[in-house]
């Protein structure tokens, strides 16, 4: 992975270790909240908001990244390439979808009911200024939507957690989750995975100019903040066995913590930290090199859904015709200065 001012984003294989200077993050949404997708919708209150998917000038406003060596520049995604993209999106046939019990309940519903986030910056974020949803995730589950219903805008958001995104599917208010949602074996006991779909490590967020904290190494004796219900706590008893780890339950109290100085670090996904970097100029910087075991992202569906399967197939497919790299490059790629898209995970 090339040492630059912005890092390239940890690719499926992870190439190489991160220098000082590289670019981390994204975010998770407070639970309970709802939104629905339709092309043209007004603004509403967040419980009943439309979210819009037309197409869109792209913006030319940009958010100022800080690293340790210097500065970088995040731009604002191009919405008409997003749009443009979500409508060029394949439709699977009638055969597919009657041969499925989990797609056909979405095609009878008329609408697949999502579990994310409205607050991640550049995976699933909402644009308030045209209620649409756009980013990593935000493109995976409006192509899904068009796959099964032809029509990207046929679904309906509700906001999720870390510690919620089981929950929502065993009780059935979602269909799916797409929340940069970690694979793990304690998962696949109350849920069922599709993908992956993309994979990270673990890093470690410092306020800008912190010179003491270097990497993981440096963590022992220090107050950590990581997420209840993520893989962090795991991984830091494993890798910082003497730091003290403080759990909290979204992506911005652990920031609000470390910003107040109540504890000394933040460590979560490097991909989930991204989006504190671009969107928190000159406030965030990561220290030393991402470690931990690969995270695989994965989609969650209901346990033992034959949805696995048909999602599956549908993550297969837009790999092979190439709307999956276009969608990293949109969303990913062409905001933080990346130029070469990593290789699509292979689905298990």
């Amino acid at each position: 992975m090339k040492k630059v001012l912005v890092k390239k984003l940890l690719n499926l294989t992870v190439v190489a270790a991160l220098s000082l200077s590289v670019l981390a993050g994204c975010g998770n949404g407070a639970s309970g909240s709802t939104a629905s997708g339709a092309a043209g919708a007004s603004s509403q209150a967040a419980q009943s908001t439309q979210e819009a998917s037309g197409s869109q000038a792209a913006q030319s406003s940009q958010a100022a990244g800080g690293t340790q060596s210097g500065e970088t520049t995040a731009t604002a995604i191009d919405k008409a390439a997003f749009d443009a993209l979500l409508a060029s999106g394949i439709v699977a046939d009638d055969a597919d979808i009657a041969a499925n019990e989990w797609a056909s309940k979405v095609k009878a519903a008329g609408t697949l009911r999502v579990g994310g986030t409205r607050t991640s910056f550049l995976f699933s974020q909402l644009d308030e200024t045209d209620n649409g949803l756009r980013g990593f995730d935000a493109g995976l589950y409006q192509l899904l939507a068009r796959y099964i219903l032809g029509d990207e805008s046929k679904f309906e958001l509700t906001q999720v957690d870390s510690s919620t995104r089981e929950s929502v599917l065993q009780s059935d208010q979602v269909d799916a989750v797409f929340a940069t949602y970690s694979i793990t074996d304690k998962r696949k006991e109350l849920i069922s995975f599709a993908g992956p779909y993309y994979t990270s490590k673990q890093a470690v967020l410092v306020k800008a100019g912190n010179t003491e904290i270097t990497g993981v190494d440096s963590l022992a004796g220090k107050n950590v903040a990581t997420q209840s219900g993520s893989t962090g706590p795991s991984i830091l008893a494993e890798f910082a066995p003497n730091a003290t780890v403080q759990e909290f339950q979204n992506d911005q109290e652990a920031r609000t913590a470390l910003e107040q100085g109540r504890v000394d670090a933040y460590v979560t996904d490097y991909t989930l930290l991204l989006n504190a970097i671009v969107k928190n100029p000159n406030t965030y910087q990561i220290a030393g090199d991402v470690f931990g075991p690969e995270d695989n992202y994965g989609i969650g569906l209901p346990l033992d859904s034959d949805g696995v399967a048909f999602v599956n197939d549908f993550l297969k497919k837009i790999e092979a015709d190439g709307t999956w790299e276009k969608l990293w490059k949109i969303s990913l790629g062409d905001r933080t200065g990346i130029d070469t898209a990593p290789a699509a995970p292979a689905i298990q």
